[in-house]
């Protein structure tokens, strides 16, 4: 499911609310969670799952199209654990 898919399946079920609203407020949501994230906080929604930030530490890798050594930076990455409640839905 996209972005837009999301928009409008919210305004289908909401028909009180307008598009462009259902879009200002999934947007307003997902730049919440990814500013909180770039703080290094933890996004936790109940029942469906947490955002948190994973640091990688700097590494030598390998260039797979000449075998040659390079050097990897320290970096943070998105995580996500799913919600027992989730994970309940999916597997039945």
């Amino acid at each position: 499911m996209t972005k837009s898919e999301l928009i409008a399946q919210i305004a289908t079920r909401n028909p009180h609310l307008y598009q462009r609203d259902v879009e200002r407020i999934v947007t307003s949501i997902f730049d919440e969670i990814s500013k909180a994230l770039s703080r290094g906080d933890r996004v936790e929604l109940r029942g469906f799952g947490a955002f948190s930030v994973k640091h990688r530490d700097s590494r030598v890798g390998r260039n797979p199209r000449t075998g040659a050594s390079v050097a990897v930076a320290e970096k943070a990455v998105p995580y996500f654990k799913t919600g027992k409640q989730l994970r309940d839905m999916m597997n039945g």
